[in-house]
């Protein structure tokens, strides 16, 4: 049985979501509904980071939600069924014996159907809507946009990403997008998706254990900060090697630094408000959260 329908109470939910493609992997939404959200509002898509927190990343976004009458959705891949960077960053392309997956089981899809589910219930109307992710999900977002040649989203933020699929047919996925069948035409789409880079610049501690460091996150640059100037320098480059045009862009978010709260704030001021608040308005957490 699959979950068709998803109608949120008012306020917090942490609804159950059975995604057709794999029913044997349960994941949650964590929904917040405004009391004044109608099905014509704004919707943001919210993707948790390694900790698979999305309850956290859900109620980072209550404030804005409530400033701005914004429908919250966080699709929540617990590590019981979705473990490791391979079930949930890298989207159950690549299996275990190193075999890419059926397109059609890539979690990259999931997001959609989840918003398909909200508006089967009447919750939202929008066909178009937002996409933030932080960390893990930044790399999750920035994947999504790769890998699907359709998608809801009209704008999308991969925040403070550890590492990221370089936009080149001849790195092996996730390094880049060789074997995954994907050609030319996927990935002239994707340089030309206005991608935005998000990126605190003071993520750039050198020693975090849930920094990647294998070989090919490591050519990327010693930190996160420089992973996200690299990448949009190698799209730069890539594209203008094979004459296509590059819409990505990187936003600084002064004073911040791996901190999925903060980031959370400032990418709600830079869409709905048209600005990156002062670190001091960001209040970065004592503690960052991934």
């Amino acid at each position: 049985m699959t979950t068709l329908v998803l109608d949120p109470p008012q306020g917090r939910s942490t609804l159950p979501f059975i995604d057709a493609r794999h029913p044997q992997r349960p994941l949650q939404v964590n929904v917040y509904r405004p009391a004044r959200h109608r099905p014509e509002d704004e919707v943001v898509f919210v993707q948790h980071g390694m900790l698979r927190n999305g309850d956290d990343y859900r109620d980072f976004w209550i404030d804005a939600a409530e400033k701005h009458n914004l429908l919250i959705v966080a699709p929540t891949f617990g590590n019981d069924h979705f473990p490791k960077a391979e079930g949930y960053n890298n989207g159950l392309v690549v299996g275990a014996d190193g075999a890419i997956a059926a397109e059609d089981d890539w979690l990259y899809a999931v997001p959609a159907r989840v918003l398909a589910a909200l508006r089967q219930a009447g919750v939202t109307k929008r066909d178009k809507v937002r996409l933030f992710g932080h960390s893990a999900g930044g790399q999750f977002v920035h994947r999504l946009l790769a890998t699907q040649e359709q998608t809801p989203f009209e704008t999308a933020f991969a925040a403070n990403s550890g590492w990221y699929t370089l936009p080149t047919l001849e790195r092996r996925f996730p390094e880049g997008l060789d074997g995954l069948g994907l050609g030319e035409a996927e990935l002239a789409r994707w340089l030309a998706w206005p991608m935005v880079i998000f990126a605190g610049n003071q993520d750039i501690v050198t020693s975090d254990p849930n920094l990647p460091a294998q070989v090919e996150a490591l050519a990327q640059g010693p930190m996160r900060y420089a992973r996200a100037h690299f990448v949009l320098d190698f799209a730069k480059a890539e594209a203008a090697r094979r004459g296509l045009a590059c819409n990505w862009s990187l936003i600084t978010v002064p004073g911040i630094g791996h901190d999925g709260a903060a980031m959370s704030r400032a990418a709600a001021a830079c869409w709905f408000e048209g600005r990156i608040p002062t670190a001091e308005e960001l209040k970065p957490e004592a503690a960052p959260v991934a």
